[in-house]
């Protein structure tokens, strides 16, 4: 098994446990303010239906860097991009997105402090959006 194939298994392996135990913890941490965990508020693009996903985020000019974890396919992502917009909850705050932007790779990582840069890197995350305020 060459190593490009044992990296993308360990990496496929960390996100199932992430949406599967970590998300219900970066809920409730991000409802407390603490860390760099925000709740993006959205409405299904088909059913109409309310969500609160966690997602991790950098705060930036007029709104924040968001890494897309799970990369751009995710449900939560292609809702907000159909409906142009959505709801950020950080830190106590709501703050209404009305613009979103994809970000280079090297952009999107540089916009987070090094510790989570690094760690970033290390996971092999490259997919990031600029959402504006």
């Amino acid at each position: 098994m060459n190593l490009m194939k044992v990296k993308q298994q360990l990496r496929t392996r960390l996100l199932n446990f992430l949406k599967n135990y970590f998300n219900p913890l970066t809920r409730k941490v991000a409802q407390r303010s603490i860390g760099p965990f925000a709740i993006v508020r959205h409405v299904g693009r088909r059913s109409g239906k309310h969500y609160e996903t966690p997602i991790i985020v950098q705060p930036a000019d007029k709104g924040f860097v968001i890494e897309l974890t799970y990369g751009p396919g995710v449900d939560w992502y292609k809702n907000v991009l159909a409906a142009g917009g959505c709801t950020v909850f950080w830190h106590g705050k709501d703050y209404v997105i009305t613009r979103i932007e994809p970000l280079d790779t090297e952009s999107g990582r540089a916009a987070f402090p090094l510790p989570m840069r690094l760690l970033i890197r290390a996971l092999g995350m490259k997919h990031f959006v600029k959402m504006t305020t």
